[in-house]
C-alpha cells in the first residue's frame, strides 16, 4: 500500500515536470562568434613577451602591435621591417622569429609586424553594396523608364520582325548545327577572389604605412623582409607607388592565391625600385615553383640588374635553413651598404 502511494507521488512529479517543459518556449541558443585570429595573437604577445619589445602603434582607427628589438652589435646598419604572412604569427617558427633577433647581432633593429584578419566575406559584402546601389538607382530612374516605355513599345513590333526573319533564315540551314556552341576556354575559379586579396591588401598598407612613417622618423636605411602573400601584395604596391624611399626589399616565398595575379606577379616583380631578393624553398608550393623562370625572364628584359634569386633546401623551420636564411640575407645586403 505505501508502495503504491509512493510510486503515484512520483507518477504525479513526472507529469508535472513534463506540463512545465511543455509550456516553456523553446529558443534557439545565441551565436556567438568565436574570436579573430589578430586577437588571440595579440593576447599571446601580451601575455608571453616583455612590455618593453611591444610597441602599439596606430592606423587608421584600429590599433596593432609591432615587436620591437634593438641592434646589439657595435655598428647600427639600419632599421628591418619584418611582415610575416597572412593568417601567420610575428613570431612564427617559418624564419620571423630567428631573423627578429639574429638580425640584431648583424647590426640592425627590427620591427615585426602582426597582420590584419582576412575578410573571407570580402565579395558578398561587395555584391550586397552593388545591389543596394543598383536597387537606389532604380528607384530614383522610374520616372525616366516610364518616359521610354512609350518608344520601347515602337521598336518591340520592329524587334518581332527581325525575329521571325532571323526564325526564317535558321531554317533554310540544313546543318541546323549551332556556331556559337564551340568548344571555348573557360577560367577556372579562382582559389581567393580579388576582392579578399584587395581587402587584405587595403588592411596591410595601411599597417605597413603607419610602421614605415614611424621608422622613418629617424634617418637611416629601411629594409623590408616580408613572407608569402603579405610579400606579394607588397610588391603589387611598390609597383604601383615606386616613389617610397627603401633601401632593399627581400621576399620568401612570394606569390598570391589568385592564378592571374600570381601569373602578373612574375612582371612586377622586375617594376619595382629597392633591390630585390627573392628567396624561395625547394619544397614550396608550385604557385612559386612554375613562376621563377618567368620571373627571371622578366628581369632580363626591363634590365633590373639589383635582383637576386636564391633558393634554399629542407624545411622552413630547420635551424639550418634559418641559419643560411640569415646569411644570405647580410651578404645581399652588405653589397648594397
Amino acid at each position: 500500500m505505501v508502495l503504491a502511494q509512493y510510486l503515484k507521488v512520483i507518477k504525479l512529479n513526472v507529469l508535472l515536470s513534463c506540463a512545465l517543459l511543455l509550456t516553456v518556449q523553446v529558443t534557439a541558443a545565441e551565436h556567438i562568434a568565436p574570436p579573430s585570429y589578430a586577437s588571440i595573437e595579440n593576447n599571446d604577445i601580451q601575455h608571453l613577451l616583455p612590455n618593453d619589445e611591444i610597441k602599439p602603434i596606430l592606423a587608421g582607427d584600429t590599433e596593432f602591435l609591432t615587436l620591437y628589438s634593438e641592434y646589439m652589435s657595435a655598428d647600427f646598419r639600419g632599421t628591418v621591417l619584418l611582415i610575416p604572412d597572412w593568417q601567420s604569427s610575428a613570431t612564427n617558427n617559418a624564419g620571423m622569429s630567428f631573423l627578429r633577433k639574429e638580425l640584431n647581432n648583424l647590426g640592425y633593429t627590427t620591427y615585426a609586424m602582426t597582420v590584419p584578419d582576412i575578410n573571407w566575406q570580402a565579395s558578398e559584402e561587395i555584391a550586397t553594396a552593388a545591389t543596394n546601389e543598383n536597387t537606389a538607382t532604380e528607384s530614383t530612374s522610374a520616372e525616366n523608364i516610364l518616359a521610354q516605355s512609350s518608344d520601347n513599345a515602337n521598336t518591340a513590333n520592329q524587334s518581332t520582325d527581325n525575329e521571325s526573319a532571323a526564325v526564317e533564315s535558321a531554317t533554310i540551314e540544313d546543318t541546323g548545327v549551332n556556331k556559337s556552341a564551340e568548344p571555348h576556354h573557360v577560367n577556372a575559379i579562382e582559389k581567393v577572389s580579388d576582392a579578399v586579396l584587395d581587402n587584405y591588401k587595403v588592411n596591410l598598407i595601411a599597417r605597413y604605412e603607419a610602421l614605415y612613417n614611424t621608422v622613418m622618423a629617424e634617418p637611416n636605411n629601411i629594409v623590408v623582409i616580408a613572407q608569402g602573400i603579405s610579400a606579394g601584395v607588397l610588391l603589387e604596391h611598390y609597383a604601383q607607388f615606386p616613389d617610397s624611399r627603401l633601401n632593399a626589399f627581400i621576399s620568401l616565398s612570394s606569390y598570391l592565391p589568385n592564378s592571374k595575379r600570381n601569373q602578373d606577379l612574375s612582371q612586377t616583380s622586375s617594376l619595382i625600385a629597392p633591390p630585390l631578393l627573392d628567396i624561395y624553398y625547394a619544397n614550396d608550393n608550385n604557385e612559386i615553383l612554375m613562376n621563377l623562370k618567368n620571373r627571371q625572364r622578366w628581369v632580363n628584359r626591363n634590365a633590373k640588374f639589383d635582383y637576386r634569386q636564391r633558393q634554399l633546401f629542407g624545411l622552413r623551420n630547420q635551424p639550418d635553413q634559418h641559419a643560411r636564411l640569415s646569411k644570405e640575407i647580410d651578404g645581399f645586403l652588405r653589397r648594397l651598404f
